[in-house]
């Protein structure tokens, strides 16, 4: 059956069986969103849902039922840990290098320090982590998840000379990994140009009869892959697993 995962920011639906453990539940979050098990409590009306319980314990469980998720606090990374000089990856299309970050430091003074490395003008950048644009550049770092030495980060360029200065398009080959409830955790290979859209993926995998019809969401790197976004802004690369649940989320606040 399906249920909704409701959270402050944002709602979405995944597929859940009768005996599937609570635990198991937890799971499937942290793959979605990246939320650690131990810092997730799920409640159903104001009661928690115990991890060594499933769901048939819960008859108050039905499809389509809402499921709160609150993260706790206290089991966040201590702020020494938040708080640190890492190595990221600043990936342009045809080259990278590394750069040193405190993960305190704005998105506005990162870019700083790819200008003065690579010489690329400031307005011009537009950065991604994990398929994610950094838009604000007033926010830290570490407010857009970029906390682990060797972050990736992706630099798309804007302005009319942008063709200039990336390379032609490329294809990639790429692995759709299913879920064991889905084609029975089936590995699909897949070739696509790496300036196709998440939506462009997921069509082409319907119109084939890939897929049976249905929502999806898409996983890379442990990160919800958005619909609008291309392969390349969410820095995949040759050779990378796509993971793929039946799902939707839907944008509950701005």
């Amino acid at each position: 059956m399906r249920v909704i995962i409701v959270t402050g920011a944002y709602e979405f639906a995944i597929e859940v069986g009768l005996q599937e453990p609570v635990l198991d539940i937890k799971g499937k979050i942290e793959q979605l969103i990246g939320v650690p098990v131990a810092s997730q409590a799920l409640s159903v009306s104001g009661w928690e849902l115990v991890d060594g319980l499933d769901m048939e314990d819960y008859p108050i469980v039905n499809e389509g039922t809402k499921i709160d998720l609150t993260i706790k606090p206290m089991l966040l990374m201590p702020i020494a840990n938040q708080f640190r000089k890492i190595q990221v990856i600043v990936k342009f299309p045809a080259r990278q290098f590394n750069i040193e970050v405190d993960t305190t430091e704005t998105v506005r003074s990162l870019k700083e320090k790819i200008h003065i490395m690579d010489g690329t003008p400031i307005k011009r950048m537009s950065l991604f982590f994990s398929g994610i644009e950094l838009e604000e550049d007033f926010r830290n770092l570490s407010e857009y998840g970029v906390l682990h030495e060797f972050s990736e980060i992706v630099v798309l360029l804007k302005g009319m000379s942008r063709l200039r200065d990336e390379p032609p398009l490329r294809t990639l080959s790429l692995v759709v990994q299913t879920s064991s409830s889905l084609l029975n955790a089936a590995s699909i290979p897949l070739q696509m140009k790496d300036s196709c859209t998440v939506t462009e993926v997921r069509q082409m995998l319907l119109s084939r009869k890939i897929l049976p019809i249905d929502d999806y969401l898409f996983i890379h790197k442990q990160r919800i892959m958005r619909e609008n976004c291309s392969l390349r802004g969410h820095g995949v690369e040759n050779g990378d697993y796509l993971y793929v649940f039946k799902g939707t989320i839907s944008r509950t606040g701005s």
